[in-house]
């Protein structure tokens, strides 16, 4: 009895090391581990996806999205990122709150983006999107929040990606009415469509 565990676990032993890096040689470099929360499309000097797959990306095929490779970020790789934090007044609640994640700009340098830009596309899950010039990328200090008060930002609330900036920081921006100081700022972010100049 005691021999046949002893073999049955020397055999297990011997089909781990092989099976392992079976595993690993299928991922891609540079793939997302975890599930994709943000998507990179269009002038972009890395990708570590394909082209848009309109059968398995429902979500950005119904929303008329077409790339032919993508630079994929799940949550470790967003938080892997050097991140800012920032104080604004939300219109939610008229309360200054922490937000946390890492600058619009250093994603983009991230996934090779070239520095002279005419736009960027930010789009929400809901299917909303602003195009925001490299100078309000630049000005303002876009992150792009993971966190909010300290919590990693919810599915369902305002994440769980923000793409935001401090408007109390801006005197054009904090002397707007609270409501439209946000416009440019998509909560549910999940794809970024960038186009050089």
């Amino acid at each position: 009895m005691q021999k046949r565990k002893f073999l049955s676990l020397g055999a297990s032993l011997l089909a781990a090391p092989v099976a392992v890096p079976a595993l690993a040689a299928d991922k891609k470099v540079g793939a997302s581990a975890g599930p994709v929360l943000l998507t990179i499309t269009g002038d972009i000097g890395k990708a570590n996806r394909g082209a848009l797959d309109p059968a398995l990306d429902q979500m950005m095929a119904k929303q008329k999205l077409s790339f032919d490779k993508a630079y994929t970020f799940d949550f470790a790789a967003l938080a892997a990122l050097p991140s800012v934090e920032i104080h604004p007044t939300l219109e939610y609640d008229g309360r200054r709150h922490r937000l946390r994640g890492p600058l619009l700009s250093e994603v983009l340098r991230a996934v090779g983006a070239p520095v002279a830009l005419e736009n960027c596309a930010l789009r929400a899950v809901d299917g909303y999107a602003v195009l925001v010039s490299p100078a309000d990328i630049a000005k303002y200090r876009f992150i792009i929040a993971t966190h909010l008060d300290g919590k990693p930002i919810p599915l369902g609330g305002l994440g769980p990606l923000w793409a935001v900036y401090d408007a109390d920081s801006f005197p054009d921006m904090a002397a707007r009415p609270l409501p439209e100081r946000f416009g440019q700022c998509p909560w549910g972010l999940y794809h970024v469509a960038v186009r050089k100049a």
